[in-house]
């Protein structure tokens, strides 16, 4: 299968010139330990805790594991382990001690956020540089540079981008990011998906202790899919799956770290009383939640009524990866009043305020008309942009202007 680029690599370079210890998480497939191992030197051992008789030596005899490989490490699927945090943070410390430069002795990967991030709290804080890996980018996918999106306009203007259709789009939708996928073009995408699906359940969610009912959470996780780019309402998703709201919130903490979503929070200062407070939530990966939701093709679902809602999450994604990738997080909320005026997408600067709409159309033929409510909040608000299908950056008046989600 031919190796996609990503664009985490230099970011990770970087960190392991500066840090002990580097490690890249994210959902399942994302590629996390292809592009470490393709990164990694010919003095890098790489070992994985899927395997058996490596993971009981590690758990068993921590001491004789690094004996026998050594402290130049790549280890895969390291949360398997959860006591070789604290052998790790001896090493680095008795290397720091004797003056030795740990910088760079440890590459982990993980696809349990939610259970590895207690074990690097405690045991590996200051010495780690933690990332995540999403699915792939479009930017990725296309070879161009990435870097994170800013709305300000003078970066827009020199960013570079492909144009593509709204079939185009929405087959990358359809498709999702996930490099197995986009790099086998003769894989059965639905057994693929099918199979991804069952081993999520099957080896990360049944080994957790909060999870006792997986047809119910797997129940959730298709009512997810299905309300992508909606907000959450505890309430109502514990009415219909079945289990209580607390537990509802449990799941949906369990999805988030595992990378399967993404909550976006709603923007609020304690000035704003009148602002929802209810985050929304994004499927990380299209393609996913379209299997879970039964479109057969790109086609059905960029004709149907679920169209903009995966439109909005393809973008919100493109943006999220386009931070991550780099090692930073996003400063990205919505907004949302009780009036019901509504911004898809507020982006913070230095004492600012960029408002960011996203619509379908290529030409969109209303001018939002929610942008100047921002005003009230404090902050100057910069020109706002309706990230759509046109062709290039382009003004619809001094406030707003059309911006392709290619530039994204």
């Amino acid at each position: 299968m031919e190796y996609i680029k990503r664009a985490m690599e230099s970011a990770v370079l970087k960190a392991s010139e500066h840090y002990p210890v580097v490690m890249v998480c994210g959902q399942r497939q994302t590629g996390k330990s292809t592009m470490l191992r393709h990164l990694a030197g010919p003095d890098r051992v790489y070992v994985s805790f899927d395997k058996l008789e490596t993971r009981r030596l590690a758990e068993n005899d921590p001491e004789l594991f690094f004996e026998t490989y050594g402290h130049t490490l790549l280890i895969d699927e390291v949360q398997r382990v959860p006591s070789i945090f604290l052998a790790i943070k001896d090493i680095v410390d008795n290397a720091t001690y004797n003056g030795e430069n740990p910088n760079g002795m440890f590459w982990l990967t993980g696809s349990q956020k939610f259970v590895m991030m207690k074990n690097i709290t405690e045991s590996l804080a200051g010495r780690v540089a933690l990332f995540t890996l999403l699915p792939l980018s479009q930017r990725e996918i296309d070879g161009l540079q990435s870097v994170p999106f800013s709305p300000d306009l003078e970066a827009l203007r020199t960013r570079e981008h492909e144009k593509k259709t709204l079939a185009e789009v929405y087959q990358r939708i359809f498709q999702g990011g996930l490099p197995k996928l986009v790099s086998d073009k003769g894989l059965d995408r639905e057994l693929y998906y099918s199979s991804y699906m069952d081993t999520y359940i099957e080896r990360d969610v049944s080994a957790l202790e909060q999870v006792g009912k997986l047809d119910a959470f797997r129940t959730l996780v298709t009512y997810l899919a299905a309300n992508t780019a909606q907000e959450l309402n505890y309430a109502s998703i514990s009415r219909d799956i079945g289990v209580s709201a607390p537990t509802v919130k449990q799941w949906i903490t369990i999805l988030e770290r595992s990378g399967i979503i993404y909550t976006l929070r709603p923007y609020f200062t304690n000035l704003s009383k009148r602002l929802v407070k209810t985050p929304k939530c994004y499927f990380i990966d299209t393609g996913l939640a379209a299997y879970l939701t039964k479109w057969p093709t790109y086609e059905t679902l960029m004709d149907g009524n679920a169209s903009g809602a995966f439109f909005e999450t393809f973008v919100v994604g493109e943006i999220l990866k386009s931070y991550l990738n780099a090692g930073k997080e996003p400063d990205l909320y919505y907004y949302r009043d009780i009036d019901r005026k509504e911004v898809d997408l507020l982006m913070t600067g230095p004492n600012r305020i960029y408002p960011i709409e996203i619509k379908k159309a290529k030409s969109p033929s209303a001018l939002d008309r929610n942008f100047p409510v921002l005003n009230k909040l404090g902050l100057p608000v910069m020109p706002g942009l309706i990230l759509c299908m046109a062709d290039e950056l382009f003004p619809l008046n001094r406030e707003t202007w059309l911006c392709p989600i290619t530039l994204i």
